[in-house]
């Protein structure tokens, strides 16, 4: 399988009153087209900022992150957001859905960015895909907390992104929809061939994917 995306000792550090705290050290990672991995380590190892980078929604300090053959370290802003736009879907554990859309125009969103003339049947469709063909024309308000999630893995594979971002998609969740919203998720990503790089504490879930990068104090300590 095509390398996708390929990690370069990658550094992050910021200035504190204290001086200078590392946040990532020397990161290297390789990850395949169509992998799983999950990033995982104890509260505070860095396990954010590293999906952050790799998203290029932040910028190293050291190294450089490649995706599929671009340096996105060296972009300025407006091409990593192209970057984005172009390769990567996002789901957080606080599901970032626009409070005054509904559940069908916060999907239709990334596609009307675009200028996709068919954004409102391919969010219908993906909508009716998770099982909330009943609720979109709701609000994120009006919705369970579930049932947001659901949006936003509607909205994060609407646009056929090649690598699927997903930072603790279970948090806010209890462990039955959690269980439910991993399924759908892995189901979806494995339908669409997408390349998952999921931040979890939940051992179960890091399980199911094909690799695991562990990090602790901002270092890979196990790769497999």
């Amino acid at each position: 399988m095509e390398q996708l995306i390929t990690v370069a000792n990658l550094g992050k550090s910021v200035m504190t009153p204290d001086g200078r705290l590392d946040i990532l050290t020397a990161v290297d990672v390789s990850i395949k087209s169509a992998d799983t991995v999950a990033v995982i380590g104890e509260s505070g190892s860095g396990k954010s900022t590293l999906l952050a980078l790799l998203a290029g929604l932040d910028t190293p300090t050291d190294g450089q992150v490649v995706i599929a053959g671009k340096n996105i370290s060296i972009m300025d802003e407006d091409q990593r957001a192209q970057m984005r736009a172009n390769y990567v879907g996002f789901v957080f554990q606080s599901f970032h859905l626009l409070p005054g859309l509904t559940a069908e125009e916060n999907v239709m969103l990334p596609l009307e960015v675009k200028g996709v003339h068919s954004a409102r049947s391919q969010a219908l469709e993906l909508l009716d895909r998770v099982g909330l063909a009943q609720r979109v024309k709701h609000y994120p308000g009006q919705l369970s907390g579930g049932e947001q999630q659901r949006v936003a893995i509607a909205r994060a594979f609407v646009t056929t992104p090649r690598i699927l971002f997903a930072d603790e998609p279970t948090g806010n969740l209890d462990r039955n929809t959690g269980t439910h919203i991993i399924d759908l998720l892995f189901e979806l990503n494995s339908e669409y061939q997408t390349t998952l790089v999921l931040v979890t504490h939940d051992e179960a879930l890091a399980a199911r994917c094909h690799h695991r990068i562990e990090l602790d104090a901002g270092r890979v300590v196990n790769q497999q």
